[in-house]
């Protein structure tokens, strides 16, 4: 399944191999994941400071580390589990999924850096992120 579930195309997983990887290693050189106060139930850790408290309506990343967060953006983006690109060269979205099959969304900012949080239950695309990175890298 080469495309994320939903009603939204922004939201859709590039297809397996049209992405060089030539490509896909630059771009986990230049993109940055900063996460976001709004969806941290302890943002201190990711160093906003004050620390502030995740916004009631917003899916939280639980008990994530930062460094978690930035490595599964940066495998999520080796594998190519990105969406279109904008017109600034960047896609909008990274998808990944940790050990324990949680998958994670991360989204472009305004500011040309990536936020991220975890897709709930009720999200129409986790099961097709899941399995879409369970097919780029089967025995992981």
């Amino acid at each position: 399944m080469s495309k994320r579930q939903g009603n939204d195309p922004k939201r859709r997983i590039a297809r397996k191999g049209t992405i060089a990887p030539g490509i896909l290693e630059r771009l986990a050189g230049e993109m940055r994941y900063v996460g976001s106060a709004h969806h941290k139930r302890q943002p201190a850790d990711y160093g906003f400071h004050p620390p502030v408290n995740p916004r009631r309506n917003k899916s939280t990343c639980g008990a994530i580390e930062k460094a978690q967060a930035q490595a599964l953006f940066r495998e999520g983006i080796g594998r190519g589990m990105v969406s279109g690109f904008r017109k600034n060269g960047l896609p909008k979205y990274v998808w990944a999924v940790d050990s324990n099959g949680r998958a994670y969304e991360a989204v472009l900012g305004s500011g040309g850096d990536y936020h991220g949080y975890m897709l709930g239950r009720e999200d129409p695309g986790r099961r097709g992120v899941i399995e879409e990175w369970r097919e780029r890298c089967p025995t992981c």
